[in-house]
């Protein structure tokens, strides 16, 4: 049972974390503007979505901790997960070699948040109606 939990939950849970390592890139994006020779980043979040999801990251990726007796339980420690961060091509590059565009960042850091805050409120409207399910009458 657990494990089927676990599975319905897979999906929205990479989506969660994937989001908030985006929000991570394009915030150091703005935040280094004016940072001369900065190259603006991003990932392709579908593409890696795609990735986590197929190889159940979340579940089954980890470092496995070692016992130092027989009555300890076995665990995993969670590994932090490597993305393919992309270079952003500029529409206009800078003299200093910057490529932060604000316009574009500043546009897909709101895109991003809301897409966020849509898959938090997706999460909570399924956990709320399993807890009603397993509520008695």
């Amino acid at each position: 049972m657990i494990d089927q939990l676990e599975a319905a939950f897979n999906f929205q849970q990479q989506a969660l974390s994937l989001r908030h390592e985006r929000q991570k890139v394009l915030a150091s994006n703005i935040a280094n503007a004016d940072t001369p020779g900065y190259k603006a980043r991003d990932m392709d979040f579908a593409g890696e979505l795609a990735k986590a999801v197929r190889h159940g990251q979340g579940a089954s990726g980890g470092l496995h901790l070692s016992r130092t007796d027989a009555g300890h339980l076995a665990g995993q420690a969670p590994t932090a997960p490597d993305r393919e961060l992309l270079y952003r091509v500029p529409e206009q590059p800078s003299l200093d070699g910057n490529t932060v565009d604000m316009d574009r960042e500043r546009v897909a850091f709101a895109d991003n948040s809301v897409r966020y805050q849509a898959s938090l409120n997706f999460l909570t409207s399924r956990i709320q109606g399993l807890k009603k399910a397993m509520q008695p009458e």
